[in-house]
C-alpha cells in the first residue's frame, strides 16, 4: 500500500512537470508562430521594412523577436558571415547596430536594383534622437529549395551617423 502511494505521489509529480513544459513549449510555438517567414509574396521593400519594424518592437511577441524576425530574412550566405542566430543576436546587439533596436522612427528609400536584387538607403532615428544611415542590399533566392524566389538580405553597411534630432 504504501508503494503504490509513492508510486502515484511519483506520478502526479511527473504528470504536473509533463503538463508545465507542454505549456511552455506550447506558448513557445504559439510565438514563433507569430514571426513572418519568406515567401515569394513579399517584394524586395517588404523584406526591409518588415526586418525594420521588427528591430524597433524586438522584444514585442517574446524577447529578441525582432532580431530573430530580421534572422528569418537574412540570405544564406550572409547568415555564414554573421554565424548562427546566438552570434547573430549578439552583433545586433553590439556597438555597430544597436541602433537599431527599439528605434523610434525610419525611411526605407530604393536607390538602384535589378531583376533579382535592390539596394536601399534606410535612415533610422535611434533612442537618443541620433540619425543614422545605413546602405541595405536584398537579393532574390536563385537556389532550390523552400526559399527560392524569396527575397532575403544580403547585406547591411556599419552606419554612418548622421547626427542628432535635437
Amino acid at each position: 500500500m504504501k508503494k503504490e502511494k509513492n508510486f502515484l505521489k511519483t506520478l502526479g509529480k511527473q504528470l504536473a512537470t509533463f503538463k508545465i513544459v507542454f505549456l511552455l513549449l506550447f506558448n513557445i510555438s504559439i510565438a514563433k508562430a507569430d514571426l513572418i517567414l519568406p515567401n515569394t509574396n513579399y517584394e524586395a521593400f517588404d523584406v526591409v521594412q518588415i526586418q525594420l519594424l521588427a528591430l524597433k518592437n524586438n522584444d514585442k511577441i517574446y524577447k529578441n523577436s525582432g532580431i530573430e524576425q530580421t534572422w528569418n530574412f537574412a540570405h544564406p550566405n550572409n547568415k555564414k558571415i554573421t554565424g548562427p542566430l546566438d552570434r547573430f543576436t549578439l552583433m545586433i546587439k553590439g556597438e555597430g547596430y544597436k541602433m537599431l533596436l527599439n528605434h523610434i522612427e525610419h525611411s526605407i528609400t530604393l536607390v538602384q536594383s535589378g531583376d533579382n536584387w535592390a539596394q536601399f538607403e534606410v535612415t533610422v532615428l535611434d533612442q537618443s534622437k541620433t540619425y543614422h544611415k545605413f546602405n541595405w542590399q536584398v537579393e532574390k533566392y536563385e537556389k532550390s529549395g523552400p526559399l527560392k524566389d524569396c527575397w532575403l538580405t544580403t547585406g547591411v553597411s556599419s552606419p554612418v551617423s548622421l547626427g542628432s534630432s535635437v
